[in-house]
């Protein structure tokens, strides 16, 4: 079984460039939002069920998700909201699980989960919880900045997340992202140095 680090943060913390300057160092990368998109993109396997539930008023021309539709009913609904999570996550969990198992010839999985702290199956399968952290104005200025959202918007998304301080609580190594990629790349090569050895000790205390 490989050794797994769960990668987590809050919207706008810089997750998707950690996780890529990990894979550029051999790790194989499970992301879990990237699953998520391909389940409802067109001919996704959880669209029959998404359309069953929710209606055309959440599909695209394409036939896949339309998010923003999506967005806007899910946070005035919790009931939808409900809904989408029973259908999603447990093809997520199947689709996550088969890809982490298909990563034995990697050093180590990295397996990015931004509700992490808040799912406990997945802090289960974390054998070390990695959390990108920086301050909340900054994620928000990020956000703002990437996706065209209104503050009160990208407010109400980290409302519904884990807070920073239970984040920072549940993690067994944080990694600081409020400087540029100069101030980041130090810290991961520490991290993956560390990994390496912990996923070696890990292989060996198997056999």
């Amino acid at each position: 079984m490989s050794f797994v680090v769960g990668l987590t943060g809050g919207i706008g913390s810089g997750k998707s460039t950690v996780a890529e300057l990990f894979a550029a160092r051999g790790v194989a990368l499970v992301d879990t939002d990237a699953i998520a998109h391909e389940l409802s993109g067109p001919q996704g396997a959880a669209m029959p069920a998404i359309e069953a539930a929710f209606g055309d008023a959440v599909l695209r021309a394409d036939g896949g998700l339309d998010r923003t539709a999506m967005r806007r009913l899910v946070f005035a609904d919790p009931l939808a909201k409900e809904t989408l999570e029973a259908i999603l996550h447990p093809l997520i969990r199947l689709r996550s699980d088969a890809c982490c198992a298909a990563a034995e010839n990697a050093p180590y999985v990295m397996l990015v989960v931004p509700l992490l702290i808040e799912t406990a199956s997945y802090r289960r399968r974390a054998d070390r919880v990695l959390v990108v952290d920086c301050p909340e104005a900054l994620q928000i200025s990020r956000v703002t900045a990437r996706n065209g959202l209104a503050v009160d918007a990208v407010q109400a998304i980290m409302a519904a997340q884990a807070t920073r301080a239970e984040r920072r609580a549940a993690a067994d190594d944080v990694l600081h992202n409020d400087g540029g990629l100069d101030a980041l790349r130090p810290q991961i090569e520490v991290l993956h140095q560390r990994y390496l050895q912990l996923a070696s000790a890990k292989l060996h205390a198997g056999r």
